[in-house]
């Protein structure tokens, strides 16, 4: 794995520059995309229509499009000269990430009930960034993220894994209330209650931002905050829109019921 990264960059100064700029452009790509989002959902689920692709099984694009987000970070932790990682703060980091994409993509798909299958258009976008993203962050807290000796006790990063711990509990949590909605045979839609759905229609979502804003804090580079905001994004134009539409298809939806904020938005 060394003698690939060092074909592709002549220095380890070029290869960090590279890390920071997909870090820029991904803060870019997340501008674009909200835009884009303003006219279109992110086609898959209940959006998903067939103009975007022949469908694929939702099982098997949830494991192979999240799978690149574990193996090849998995790959640069294992097989790759990764100094950093004989330090705390980068190994509790690291240990954050893996914990989100082996549950994602080993276990996820497989407890998947139902579910629409996924256009081929979105599955490949999503297989491409878990890509572009699992090398971005692994590849940085493995090889490159320095930090104070005493960060761990920082209170940034204190609070940062909180937030993320809370996050991460509130996103497992919330898509269990969701498989659960419907008996064995049951089809169509009903309104999920109970946990964060008591206060927000994008529950899941919110747990993930949490999550990954929890993440940032505690790593406080570009790099995480870049995956934070792209995520606060995307997640967050989704969250109103699955708002939107529970509100139309329901009449007895509650009312109180925020899109994404308690109490708020």
């Amino acid at each position: 794995m060394d003698r690939i990264i060092l074909q592709l960059f002549s220095s380890e100064e070029e290869e960090l520059y590279v890390l920071d700029c997909f870090s820029y452009l991904m803060i870019l790509m997340a501008l674009v995309t909200f835009l884009a989002l303003q006219f279109e959902n992110v086609p898959y689920g209940r959006y998903s229509d067939r103009k975007f692709g022949f469908p694929v099984s939702v099982r098997a694009a949830w494991f192979i499009q999240e799978l690149p987000a574990l193996v090849l970070p998995l790959s640069l932790v294992l097989w790759t000269s990764a100094s950093k990682t004989l330090y705390l703060p980068n190994q509790l980091l690291l240990a954050m990430y893996f914990c989100h994409y082996v549950q994602r993509s080993l276990i996820y798909p497989f407890l998947i009930r139902g579910g629409k299958p996924t256009p081929f258009v979105s599955f490949a976008l999503a297989f491409v960034f878990c890509i572009y993203n699992g090398y971005l962050q692994v590849r940085y807290l493995s090889h490159y993220a320095e930090f104070p000796s005493d960060w761990v006790t920082h209170p940034c990063f204190i609070t940062g894994s909180c937030l993320w711990l809370f996050g991460w509990i509130i996103n497992i949590h919330s898509d269990h209330i969701l498989r659960n909605l419907r008996a064995p045979g049951e089809t169509g839609y009903k309104i999920p209650r109970g946990g964060m759905f008591q206060y927000v229609s994008g529950a899941n979502f919110l747990g993930e931002i949490v999550e990954w804003t929890g993440f940032a804090l505690a790593g406080h580079s570009v790099h995480s905050a870049a995956f934070a905001f792209f995520t606060c994004v995307v997640l967050s134009c989704r969250a109103v829109a699955h708002h939107k539409w529970y509100v139309a298809k329901f009449e007895d939806y509650p009312k109180a019921r925020k899109a994404l904020i308690p109490f708020v938005f």
